[in-house]
């Protein structure tokens, strides 16, 4: 058996994460509450995804970690929603505690990525000073 790469199984993790905010929404009560919380977790629950995937095809370490700051924002978002979902309640937390579990590490994940990369990035020398552009040695 072929063994995945790790952005490989972080990718195919995401589109999961993705299916589970599409269903989990689907059940949530049809009124004014269940509907906008329903449309603001499936923005930005199903986006990490789209984003990481834009990540994975970086022109460069900067935009790398760029993109990978956008699926740590969208994560981060979708954590707050869900914890609305419970805090209301719109769904019992045994349907939305497993979904929380998996957001969490996916933060994790995305966090710990940034920080490397970062790492990287400061190692290799190619940080640049925000108010002028120019390299920062």
């Amino acid at each position: 058996m072929v063994e995945k790469r790790k952005d490989e199984e972080l990718a195919e993790r995401l589109l999961k994460f993705a299916a589970r905010v599409i269903r989990l929404c689907a059940g949530l009560p049809k009124n004014n509450a269940g509907n906008h919380v329903g449309q603001q977790l499936l923005r930005c629950g199903t986006s990490p995804g789209a984003n990481y995937e834009e990540a994975r095809g970086a022109e460069s370490l900067a935009d790398f970690i760029h993109k990978l700051g956008i699926v740590l924002k969208e994560l981060k978002e979708s954590r707050y929603w869900l914890r609305v979902i419970v805090e209301i309640p719109l769904l019992k937390l045994e349907q939305v505690s497993p979904l929380l579990g998996e957001c969490q590490e996916l933060i994790a994940i995305i966090g710990k990525s940034i920080f490397t990369a970062r790492k990287s990035r400061i190692r290799s020398g190619s940080v640049k000073d925000k108010s002028s552009g120019a390299d920062v040695q």
